[in-house]
């Protein structure tokens, strides 16, 4: 009954990765994901990036097929690529693929030259992936969906646009959780002032006395 329940616990956090995660997956399950609720990217952008991993997606299968395990995510025009590829060749066939995509700005090309990792190691990951968001929510002092969190073979990967603050408390964060071995950090800076653009304008309470206004 415990192998039972497990096996359906990760099941169940595989495709929820899977389905957060609308970048690409040759041969296997994206080991990453996102939080979706408020986001510092414009709308346009956010477009612009789901446009972006789906043409990069469909571009990477016709010219790979199945022998590689390539997840591509796009934050802000950037792309960042994790998994493995089975040469140095194709490492550098995808990066150049993804460069030629529509309003892609820069890639960050995180592929490893290696066998494809096995779903036992994905899923790990994604249980990684699962517990830093769950210690970023409970970080009063963080907007938890300010940042994008991929996780691979260990190595966690932060993407966003945040504060110096806010990139060196989530990465301490991201340390401390078990399981993750290395923190890469492709974050888009931004000052406090910007921040301060960004986030909405706090609602003022009604005056004491005041009434109600009716329609």
């Amino acid at each position: 009954m415990k192998k039972l329940v497990l096996a359906t616990a990760t099941a169940a956090l595989l495709t929820g990765a899977l389905t957060a995660c609308v970048p690409l997956v040759i041969g296997g399950a994206a080991a990453g994901g996102s939080l979706v609720a408020t986001d510092r990217r414009t709308s346009g952008a956010q477009l612009e990036d789901e446009g972006i991993e789906l043409r990069a997606s469909s571009r990477l299968r016709t010219a790979l097929g199945e022998r590689a395990h390539v997840n591509l995510t796009s934050y802000n025009r950037q792309v960042l690529l994790t998994g493995e590829v089975p040469t140095a060749q194709d490492k550098q066939l995808v990066e150049q693929i993804v460069t030629r995509v529509e309003n892609v700005s820069s890639v960050v090309n995180e592929l490893a030259v290696m066998g494809n990792t096995s779903l036992t190691n994905r899923s790990s990951d994604v249980l990684v992936t699962g517990r830093i968001k769950a210690m970023l929510i409970d970080a009063r002092d963080l907007f938890a969906n300010s940042f994008k969190v991929v996780t691979e073979r260990g190595t966690t990967y932060l993407m966003g646009r945040v504060t110096q603050r806010e990139a060196d408390r989530a990465t301490a964060i991201v340390r401390s959780t078990p399981g993750v071995q290395k923190v890469v950090r492709v974050l888009d800076i931004i000052s406090e002032e910007e921040l301060a653009r960004l986030l909405p304008a706090p609602t003022k309470p009604p005056p004491p006395g005041a009434k109600p206004q009716s329609n």
